[in-house]
């Protein structure tokens, strides 16, 4: 039987980090995805490959971050129900999630199919590598239902307090989207589209090996046939909490993508290179991203057995730890992101332009360890509205002004000016995390004292 792990009992800290690595090596794998793409069309496909691969999947990584943002809401829903030890709500909250992603994931298939080349071409997608990009993101669009059964089960999991399932549908997928590469790519010489089929079918038969795991597995609440239904309360209690961290993914999403059109407007080598670089930080951002989701899991819990203190205690050891580990890797990004972006193309400017949008980011991990945590913070208090603005004020009162900016005011711009942009903007989001963490704890001083 799959136990919840009750994290509103003994130790903090080492619960919180056997919880977090499972997470990261989910986060690991996934990222290994558009990775393992531009990794293999970069050795064995042309640079407009690469250009297509990179910016139709980061078309798909926004969309897909909507889909974790709005399942968000079946995690910390679950979350809070197993905290209050009412385990049949677990349930129902479970059963109606996986109806109503069923809807999202038909409608999101049949938009991005008919809408992949004004989505290229919005992205101003050189020209040499338009086909490509159309290519891409029409064949992972018409996978899309399988990319969200494929999150959604992970949703559920680190819900009950299971990293471990997680892990194991992602590291499926990773294996058969290795073997996608191999045959499509290097053997067909298919390119973007070949990386796209990949994709997709890696993370349909993950979906349905995964599905034959859970059947073999009892779950420690009952999802009745009655709770496979959409019912409006607990659809909206969900859609209440996730649709503004889908909102905010998806903006935050667009303003990256806003920063990827000026890239390729530069021409299409800082194209590809802004592409290989998002997919380095992509691995230098998966501890923060890690200790996020722990945390907001560990906060759930503890928020809905009224231990706030404890929860508390979780977010302070999530940055501490964090940002360890972060100075870590964003030195080994500012200094060695060459031989990083190397391993995704042989392109020697590629690589150079690539480089100097990695130092601006790695300068950005030490700032994302503080955000991040209290983002999860704010999550598990079921403040998830603060979080969505706060990220709608950095993406759109920070990141695109100052990058426009940079590019209207500097003559022939570095990618490391364009990429300043992103480390403006967390910092301006921690402040407003600050602020409001101190007035939520004085909000239940108050509240404890009366």
């Amino acid at each position: 039987m799959t136990k919840a792990i009750d994290f509103t009992r003994g130790p903090v800290y080492s619960p919180l980090v056997r919880f977090a690595v499972p997470i990261l090596g989910a986060l690991f794998l996934q990222a290994l995805y558009g990775g393992i793409d531009l990794l293999i069309v970069g050795q064995f496909s042309s640079t407009a490959d690469v250009s297509g691969v990179a910016t139709g999947s980061m078309i798909m990584h926004t969309l897909t971050m909507v889909i974790i943002g709005l399942s968000m809401g079946i995690t910390i829903l679950t979350a809070q129900k197993i905290g209050e030890g009412d385990h049949d709500n677990a349930g129902l909250t479970v059963g109606n999630g996986i109806s109503l992603f069923l809807v999202i994931g038909l409608v999101w298939t049949i938009v991005m199919i008919l809408f992949s080349e004004g989505i290229a071409a919005l992205m101003h997608s050189p020209a040499e590598a338009f086909g490509q990009t159309v290519d891409y993101v029409k064949i992972c669009g018409g996978g899309a239902l399988f990319i969200t059964a494929y999150n959604i089960i992970g949703s559920i999991f680190r819900g009950m307090g299971d990293s471990k399932m997680p892990l194991i549908t992602v590291c499926i997928s990773a294996a058969f989207n290795v073997i996608g590469d191999m045959i499509f790519v290097c053997l067909f010489k298919m390119g973007a589209a070949g990386a796209a089929w990949a994709t997709v079918i890696s993370q349909a038969l993950s979906v349905l090996v995964s599905m034959f795991i859970i059947r073999r597995r009892k779950l420690p609440f009952t999802v009745r046939r009655s709770d496979l239904k959409i019912r409006f309360g607990t659809a909206r209690d969900i859609l209440k909490l996730g649709c503004p961290l889908a909102l905010q993914d998806l903006l935050v999403g667009l303003s990256f993508l806003v920063i990827m059109g000026i890239g390729n407007s530069l021409g299409v080598e800082k194209s590809a290179g802004i592409g290989v670089a998002e997919r380095v930080c992509g691995f230098i951002m998966l501890f923060p991203a890690a200790f996020s989701q722990s945390v907001s899991t560990f906060v759930a819990q503890n928020f809905g057995a009224g231990n706030l203190r404890r929860a508390n205690r979780g977010l302070f050891y999530g940055i501490a730890t964090s940002l360890c580990v972060g100075f870590v890797i964003g030195s080994i990004g500012f200094f060695k992101g060459d031989l990083l972006s190397s391993i995704f193309s042989r392109d020697a400017a590629v690589i150079m332009q690539s480089h100097d949008y990695l130092k601006a980011y790695a300068i950005d991990t030490l700032f994302t360890s503080f955000m991040f945590c209290f983002a999860g913070y704010f999550n598990g208090v079921g403040k998830t509205f603060f979080t969505m603005i706060q990220g709608i004020v950095g993406a759109f009162c920070v990141r695109i002004p100052v990058s426009i900016l940079v590019v209207r005011l500097v003559d022939d711009c570095s990618l490391f000016q364009l990429g300043l942009a992103t480390p403006a903007s967390t910092i301006v989001q921690i402040i407003l995390c600050v602020v409001a963490f101190v007035l939520f704890y004085r909000k239940n001083k108050a509240a404890e004292a009366a």
